[in-house]
């Protein structure tokens, strides 16, 4: 396994020739052995449309290209980690809650209108989180940053999930997203927290869900 949690807020990476990983800048700790860090200005695999996409969305969080043979511990501002492994479907999280990933993942951007049709881009402005979500896919390791620690909420066909937009981490599956609202529109002046909206998914795979409403 490439990354190891050792405790909440620290994870330790195995970086291994030819094996490339790909880290928030900032993010490294500590390392042992023969290891390199090098800007990457290509977003990862996803090459130059992600990182446009990345940039249109103001989500231009810088990453660094890991290589070599050795460990290495990150961490950044404290912030609880979780560790999902992936195995061949997409991973949809905020840019700015990457902590490092495996080199076998694709990058790519999605544009959260394009699910939840116009209620997902009202997601992107109440929540504060940018219209467009990051994306990864294929068989690899995740270390994502959320506040207060992190849960795993299966969703399935018969039993969606509805999620307060400021505790939403990521999610992973088929799944669908859909905003709506639980109080009238007179109601809602001057709240921006799940007791006004709530996100709702549907289908098949799990989202995960932080303790605060906190932004990073």
């Amino acid at each position: 396994m490439t990354f190891r949690e050792l405790n909440s807020k620290m994870v330790e990476a195995t970086v291994a020739p030819g094996r490339r990983l790909f880290s928030q800048r900032g993010a490294m700790l500590a390392y042992r052995g023969e290891v390199s860090f090098t800007p990457n200005m290509s977003g990862g695999q996803g090459g130059l449309m992600s990182m446009i996409g990345r940039r249109v969305a103001n989500e231009a969080t810088p990453l660094m290209t890991v290589e070599g043979s050795g460990t290495v511990l990150f961490g950044h501002g404290g912030h609880h980690i979780q560790v999902i492994n992936l195995s061949g479907d997409t991973l949809y999280v905020e840019a700015d809650r990457l902590l490092a990933f495996e080199g076998t993942l694709e990058q790519g951007t999605m544009f959260m209108g394009s699910q939840g049709g116009v209620m997902g881009m009202v997601r992107g402005q109440v929540s504060g989180q940018g219209l467009f979500t990051t994306t990864l896919k294929g068989r690899g390791a995740v270390a994502v940053m959320a506040h207060g620690g992190v849960i795993e909420l299966p969703i399935t066909p018969q039993r969606p999930v509805h999620v307060d937009p400021q505790a939403y981490v990521a999610h992973h599956g088929d799944v669908r997203n859909k905003l709506s609202t639980a109080l009238g529109w007179r109601d809602m002046v001057g709240r921006g927290s799940g007791e006004a909206f709530q996100l709702e998914l549907s289908g098949s795979g799990a989202v995960y869900v932080q303790a605060s409403e906190e932004k990073l």
